[in-house]
């Protein structure tokens, strides 16, 4: 039997480490948080101190009573979740609960941390165990208390004055109001023509250009041209005047350095694989776990390839340092290693030195050896840590740039530059990417002739070239990611849950790379920058950031933070409930008047989403709703765009005795005839489409309902029926499978019911799954209800499960009665109040800004 249980967070982390520890040690998972706080108000007493009342959380509770039962039997505990402070949380919520159960008298409970899953790492943390860091718990705890009180304070109002279902972050927001602010920059920015003039070169020995810098004896500028003809003069005059050739007036070499990246922090990291590789934050962060908590390598066994990935240091370790200095000196030769270590500057106020930059646990398995042990993802993301940490290493790159300077007789003179690399140095490994290039990065790897004071270089021609400027770009993951960590806003192991939840609620959308905000994104930017400017101001959020590090230094206490904040922001939040409409909140936007019916047009968020409105509820007549078009957004959209809108439903002629018309609905744009609805296909635009089209797609879908039976049988429910993917069966409660091996009209009903008791699954209300129900008699006044056998569960995870399926139905029912464009505010939230239970109360959550 184990004497001692070792609790981590991930199961794959559990096995690693299990093969290094001896029989004396169990390993099991947490499988991450093992704890959060109750889903309802009052969750947070900011009138008790901030007491914070808590819950097991569903989905581990299995796991946790694993721990348990052998946290029963073991004589020593020893916690070694995460060395970040979720994971000095998670040890914390463990703790709480062993104690809570009497489960830790008489018996010894120890904290240890490990940056690498390596035999060497484990046995020395084994070594250094230590208590709970009660600092790290309080800065997790006034984090979640935060978030938790910021979204479920703000996000009502905004479900109230805006749209159902929004949620308003502390971190989130600022996040957004980025992206919003960008968007704006783009809208506003108007283009300048400009022009430029070049020369085209004809050395003998190679051909270069030459931008043209002096024009008329003066300065050429940017916006020194601005139109065509006046290019075209100068031109002229510049050909007319060189004759032929360029004089050369100056050759100018300079020398450089070029110094090697620090090697990655948990935000370079993202900014890096999202450049080179395309990846997602979160994306990165899921393989860059992979990698760090262990792959089967060969007859080494399973081994954690890089150290924990969630980091703000660029330190790394003497162990470290001699390890990649030997790799460098093998594989790159002597030469290319320093005289002693470089040695880098974190940019993080709060990065805990003693942890590492995010490096190979050794740089002894170099990408290619371990290649094909990996996975696609996992081989190129290892590659980049790998290149990255060597890289950080090596002697700096030495780069020459020559300028030459060109005359085109007295007045008129261009240049030429061009970089090349004398010495390689860590640019042979290595090379960081970047969102934008500059001049230097277009001369790099550029080579020029060589040429001397008084040559002349023959001219081929003179060019002028028309550009116009440019807006600035969107925002992609790796520039957000860059602008939240120069701003302050969030920590480096947030920034995959922000990007994650601006997505996710739609406030954001990636068009490409880059992120576009959403009409419904924008009105709640607005909304929160109009009404809550300190709560999304970039600064406050930066500072309050720094206060809750300071916490985790303990250097501050986490109480007066939280009450510092409180006051003023539920006294905001209260005042805003009661003096604001729509309109005020930036989400109604008035276009104009309706030429026909003198009512007022605006554009609003509605409840399925942006519209266009005629008239208002106030009046006699009910106002009349269109929904936009794919690319339109009602903070840009005209009075004639709008009215354009309000066409639809349009009449497009008859067929078969009966009206065909086409409309916008909840689901899109379709076409109708009597009862049957055809959704039009992506390149049919509703405005345009004719009557034979619109009648095509309402005979195909006809045509697909009529072939939908196979085969019923006489008193049974059970249908034979086409499907998407295939024939199957169903009686309109189950879905079953058939046997490739059997014809679907040959099943007997014996068959289709063995079948649909081994093989059936629910099934799915909507166009393929039979309304059953619709077809049984109605149950006798006197008949006795029918006990259905089913096992009996836990009060109140039934009652739990009661109410999202009474939800659910309400939903749905509320889904199908009303129209996309009806545009009604939503009903006001049902909050109830909770009781508290006794004692000091804490929770963390795996995110610093919360959503809800």
């Amino acid at each position: 039997m184990p004497k001692h249980l070792l609790i981590v967070e991930s199961p794959a982390k559990a096995k690693t480490i299990n093969k290094y520890l001896g029989k004396d040690f169990q390993v099991l998972a947490s499988y991450g948080h093992v704890r959060d706080l109750v889903p309802k108000e009052g969750a947070v007493d900011p009138d008790d101190g901030f007491r914070m009342r808590y819950e097991l959380i569903d989905r581990n509770e299995k796991h946790v009573e694993a721990i348990a039962k052998a946290a029963r039997a073991a004589d020593g505990i020893w916690l070694a979740t995460d060395p970040d402070r979720e994971g000095e949380a998670i040890s914390w919520h463990i703790a709480e609960i062993l104690r809570e159960r009497g489960l830790l008298e008489g018996k010894d409970l120890q904290r240890v941390v490990f940056t690498e899953i390596t035999p060497r790492a484990i046995k020395e943390a084994m070594n250094q165990p230590r208590r709970i860091a009660d600092e790290l718990v309080d800065a997790q705890q006034a984090r979640r208390a935060l978030d938790y009180l910021v979204g479920f304070n703000l996000s009502p109002v905004l479900w109230r004055k805006i749209k159902a279902g929004l949620s308003a972050g502390r971190v989130q927001s600022p996040a957004l109001r980025m992206i919003v602010e960008r968007e704006e920059e783009i809208e506003a920015f108007k283009a300048r023509e400009y022009w430029t003039i070049e020369a085209d070169c004809a050395h003998p020995s190679q051909p270069f250009g030459a931008k043209l810098v002096k024009l008329d004896g003066q300065k050429f500028e940017q916006f020194t041209i601005t139109d065509g003809e006046t290019a075209e003069d100068a031109r002229s005059r510049i050909a007319a005047a060189a004759q032929g050739s360029l004089h050369v007036t100056d050759v100018a070499s300079k020398e450089r350095k070029r110094r090697p990246s620090p090697p990655f922090t948990t935000s370079t990291l993202q900014q890096e694989a999202a450049r080179k590789l395309g990846f997602t934050t979160r994306r990165t962060m899921q393989v860059a776990q992979k990698l760090y908590e262990g792959v089967a390598i060969g007859e080494e066994g399973t081994v954690g390839l890089i150290t924990y990935m969630r980091t703000d240091s660029v330190n790394l370790s003497q162990d470290a340092l001699g390890e990649i200095r030997d790799v460098i000196a093998r594989d790159f030769g002597t030469a290319s290693v320093p005289d002693k270590p470089n040695v880098y500057q974190t940019k993080s106020k709060n990065a805990q030195e003693a942890h590492e930059a995010v490096r190979p646990t050794s740089a002894l398995r170099t990408p290619a050896q371990v290649a094909r042990y990996l996975s696609d993802d996992e081989r190129r993301l290892y590659e980049l840590v790998w290149k990255r940490a060597v890289a950080s290493q090596m002697i700096p790159a030495t780069l020459n740039t020559v300028t030459v300077d060109l005359a085109a007789g007295a007045e008129h003179g261009f240049r030429a530059s061009g970089t090349t690399v004398v010495v390689p140095g860590f640019l042979a490994v290595y090379e960081e990417g970047k969102d934008n290039k500059g001049k230097e990065d277009e001369d790099e790897g550029r080579k020029l002739p060589v040429m001397k004071l008084g040559d002349r270089i023959p001219l081929d021609r003179v060019h002028a070239d028309q550009h116009f400027t440019q807006p600035p770009p969107r925002y992609t993951e790796a520039s957000l990611v860059k602008a939240l960590e120069e701003y302050g806003i969030g920590r480096p192991s947030t920034y995959a849950s922000i990007i994650q939840t601006l997505t996710g609620k739609q406030y954001a959308l990636l068009e490409g790379r880059a992120f576009k905000p959403t009409d419904v994104g924008r009105a709640v930017s607005k909304f929160l920058s109009n009404h809550f400017t300190k709560y999304v101001d970039y600064d406050f959020t930066a500072n309050l950031e720094d206060e809750l590090d300071a916490v985790s230094r303990g250097e501050e206490e986490w109480v007066p933070l939280m009450e510092k904040f409180w006051g003023p922001f539920k006294e905001q939040v209260d005042e805003k409930k009661a003096s604001l409409d729509k309109a005020d909140a930036g989400s109604v936007r008035v276009l104009g008047e309706d030429p026909k019916s003198g009512r007022p047009v605006s554009a609003r968020i509605g409840k399925f989403g942006p519209l266009v409105q005629i008239g208002t509820v106030e009046d006699d007549e009910k106002p009349r709703f269109a929904s936009l078009r794919p690319g339109q957004s009602i903070y840009s959209i005209t009075l004639d765009e709008a009215l354009e809108l309000f066409q639809l439903p349009r009449t497009l002629g008859q067929s078969n005795g009966e009206d065909v018309s086409v409309g916008i609905g909840r689901f899109g744009p379709f076409a109708k005839r009597g009862a049957t609805y055809a959704s039009l296909a992506k390149e049919d635009d509703p405005y345009k489409i004719d009557l034979d089209r619109a009648v095509f797609l309402i005979e195909q879908k006809e045509e697909i309902a009529r072939n939908r039976v196979i085969k019923e049988f006489e008193g049974s429910d059970i249908q034979v029926l086409n499907g998407r993917f295939g024939p199957y069966i169903s009686d309109g409660r189950l879905n079953g499978k058939i046997p490739k091996d059997r014809e679907p009209a040959s099943l007997t009903l014996e068959e289709v019911t063995r079948l649909l008791e081994e093989t059936g699954k629910p099934a799915r209300r909507g166009f393929g799954a039979k309304k059953a129900a619709a077809r049984k008699a109605p149950a006798k006044k006197d008949a006795a209800p029918k006990k259905a056998a089913v096992k009996k569960a836990p009060a109140k995870k039934a009652a739990r499960k009661a109410t999202t399926k009474k939800t659910a139905t309400k939903k749905a029912a509320a889904k199908a009665a009303r129209p996309l464009s009806e545009g009604l505010e939503p009903a006001k939230p049902l909050v109830t109040a909770a009781k508290f239970e006794p004692g000091r109360k804490r929770v963390v959550k795996k995110t610093d800004d919360a959503p809800f």
